[in-house]
């Protein structure tokens, strides 16, 4: 399954990797109306297929994904249209986090570039976040006078604490890269030039597991953090239950008696 290399979202899927692509270079892949529909609607058919076992968000040339299209954001506000402007949070943005935050397998953001605004938020939104040793984040929405969206609210605190997300909203700054790896935005740093190389090897590894086991894991952790202890365990089991009764578990058991390496289908 590919797109046309053209396309402002590109989507790619090899071996169980289903990688999608912001591919507007020449506006630091920031997203337009026309991008976030196209996005929307690649991670919902990512997320609804079985074949993506796990999925890599990605951007081209220097950046990973800026947020909003400013250039198109003041044309609408000098041409009135603030409705607009402000229900794409209700119309695109969250439901793009809720879909890449909510899809039953393993997420990886590759961060080829800075990840700025939303884009930032997009990339807390996902699993794991490599990034190239040339990339950063940068929490930029106070300094366009608007409040924080796409998820950085519940993601960010997650992430590096409450005192710390409210340091890095109130002040943006760019975050290089080894200080986002100290902080906790990084889960791996890696040099520029091996960033296709190291996320490829990763997101192979997890496409070759267990994934409704992973996506049973990313959905307990995410209901946990706004559940009690009880409903938490509680939904534990009705995940343990529900990965028992897979293929998968099956053949690991199998392998396990045999002295053999599981082979996972991902069902």
């Amino acid at each position: 399954m590919t797109t046309s290399p053209d396309s402002a979202v590109r989507l790619e899927l090899s071996d169980g990797v289903a990688t999608i692509t912001i591919n507007r270079p020449d506006a630091m892949n920031s997203l337009d109306v026309a991008t976030k529909v196209l996005l929307l609607e690649t991670v919902r058919t990512v997320a609804d297929d079985p074949a993506a076992r796990c999925v890599v968000l990605t951007g081209t040339g220097r950046a990973f994904c800026t947020g909003q299209d400013l250039k198109e954001h003041i044309q609408l506000l000098h041409n009135g249209g603030s409705d607009q402007l402000f229900s794409t949070v209700d119309d695109h943005y969250n439901p793009i986090v809720t879909a890449l935050a909510g899809m039953e397998k393993p997420v990886i953001a590759a961060l080829n570039g800075v990840a700025a605004g939303a884009g930032a938020s997009l990339a807390f939104a996902c699993d794991l976040r490599v990034v190239a040793d040339t990339a950063g984040f940068n929490l930029a929405f106070a300094n366009v006078a608007l409040s924080c969206d796409t998820g950085a609210s519940y993601h960010l605190p997650q992430l590096v604490g409450r005192a710390k997300a409210i340091e890095l909203l109130y002040f943006p700054r760019t975050i290089k890269a080894d200080e986002a790896l100290e902080l906790g935005l990084a889960t791996t740093v890696v040099p520029a030039d091996e960033l296709a190389t190291e996320v490829g090897a990763l997101a192979a590894r997890l496409a070759a597991g267990p994934t409704v086991a992973l996506g049973a894991m990313r959905q307990s952790v995410a209901y946990a953090s706004g559940h009690t202890f009880e409903e938490a365990v509680a939904f534990e089991s009705a995940m343990m239950q529900r990965t028992g009764a897979t293929a998968d578990h099956a053949a690991a058991v199998a392998a396990f008696v045999a002295k053999e390496k599981p082979v996972f289908e991902g069902r």
